[in-house]
């Protein structure tokens, strides 16, 4: 394998990290390397993909290719005495005419028994300072978290006597963007208890059995720290539905998670489990089941009051004349957190070059704002259209019930 060719794209995937297409075939190369490094970074540069773009066919045929087992192979001893080549006549049964020759010494052999890729120091607790109240807007779902999770953690008493048990997690679904795993962090500082986030590339590894071992060392890291919320984003590519992954490494991960799970309100006591999903029906139901992730949580485009609230936090930290954040929160409608955080950095790269034109700083105006909002399309809706299909056309078991609601009301109000 020519190093060089691996090196130059490796240099051009950090310069366009975009390129998906450069990934995957980084990949494939470091695939077809051999060796056990640059196994493992070929799944970590798939995984990159996946963490940006979960229903890519290709990175998840190639991520399956990755993950399955392969053939078992005899380890080669180390160089030695004992590892000297052996004649290919040798390997034969020995008959009455053959020389007897020494029996291989396996005891005393050595062998290259490292454990398979432990990661386990990576996951790092965090001690987030956001509370709920940090949150603008979203008062719904405020009213659900508060009701699955803080009304019975506070009130202990209360919980005993109407029996309210802290089995299960929380799911929260939704278009890209909005704020998803913004909320667990505010659920954590709300407990005033540790995060822990792991996505796909934290988990996912080419040897078998090893990403079981990394799912259940984040459980370990979580309980050791409880109370703690352990929050897994993109559970669609950890928990992908078993009966889309025949032949392939990931079903033993979604059978360690359910494992797992099936830990809370025993050895997991203080573990509070959210995830975070944009395409929740290719979530295994098994997941959903009542001590699971048996609560589930739309989280939708950010209201009027919230995208108020993002634009003035994000136009706080730079440089601006007095703006009206009530009329552009008005002229944002179907915007996510992540498209205004690009409204008004698009704003900020219009004063930028105007000011690198003409010389002189100036502060971003009402009309740079204006035009970015003008230039910029809401990522939500191609979401929001293809969710449409998959409840009109797809299975249905009542659990989309609030987005079935929610796209009514859109198509209503659009008339």
């Amino acid at each position: 394998m020519d190093e060089s060719l691996i090196d130059a794209l490796r240099v051009a995937v950090t310069a366009n990290p975009e390129q998906v297409s450069l990934r995957l075939h980084l990949a494939r190369l470091l695939h077809k390397a051999g060796d056990r490094e640059r196994a493992d970074e070929a799944v970590a540069v798939v995984a990159a993909v996946l963490a940006v773009d979960p229903r890519n066919t290709d990175a998840r045929q190639l991520l399956a290719m990755l993950l399955a087992p392969s053939d078992v192979e005899v380890p080669t001893p180390m160089s030695g005495p004992a590892s000297a080549p052996i004649d290919a006549s040798e390997t034969s049964v020995p008959g009455p005419m053959q020389p007897e020759r020494d029996e291989f010494d396996w005891h005393a052999a050595e062998f290259d028994l490292s454990p398979v890729s432990t990661r386990d120091d990576r996951f790092d607790i965090e001690r987030p300072a956001t509370r709920l109240a940090d949150v603008g807007g979203m008062r719904e779902v405020k009213q659900r978290i508060e009701a699955a999770f803080l009304a019975p953690l506070r009130n202990p008493e209360l919980r005993a006597l109407y029996g309210k048990s802290l089995r299960g997690g929380l799911l929260l679904y939704g278009p890209p963007g909005c704020g998803k795993t913004f909320l667990a962090k505010a659920l954590a500082g709300e407990l005033d208890a540790g995060f822990l986030s792991i996505g796909i590339a934290d988990v996912l590894d080419k040897w078998v059995g090893a990403s079981e071992r990394n799912l259940r060392a984040a459980f370990d890291a979580a309980r050791a720290a409880a109370p703690c919320v352990l929050f897994i984003d993109e559970l669609d590519a950890i928990g992908q539905r078993r009966s889309q992954t025949r032949g392939s490494g990931l079903r033993g991960v979604v059978n360690e998670l359910l494992q797992e799970m099936d830990g809370i309100g025993a050895e997991n006591e203080g573990v509070f489990v959210l995830a975070a999903t944009n395409q929740p029906w290719d979530v295994d139901p098994a997941l959903r089941r009542p001590g699971r992730l048996d609560r589930t949580l739309l989280v939708l485009p950010p209201d009027l009051e919230a995208r108020e609230a993002i634009l003035r936090d994000r136009i706080a930290a730079r440089p601006a004349e007095a703006i009206d954040t009530r009329r552009l929160a008005n002229a944002t409608e179907g915007f996510s957190g992540a498209d205004l955080a690009h409204v008004v950095e698009s704003a900020a790269e219009i004063a930028l070059l105007d000011s690198v034109r003409t010389g002189t700083a100036r502060p971003i105006s009402v009309r740079d704002l204006d035009t970015a909002v003008r230039a910029i399309t809401p990522s939500t809706g191609p979401w929001l259209e293809s969710a449409r299909t998959v409840l009109e056309f797809g299975e249905d078991d009542g659990t989309h019930a609030d987005l079935k609601r929610y796209l009514a009301q859109r198509k209503r109000s659009r008339r």
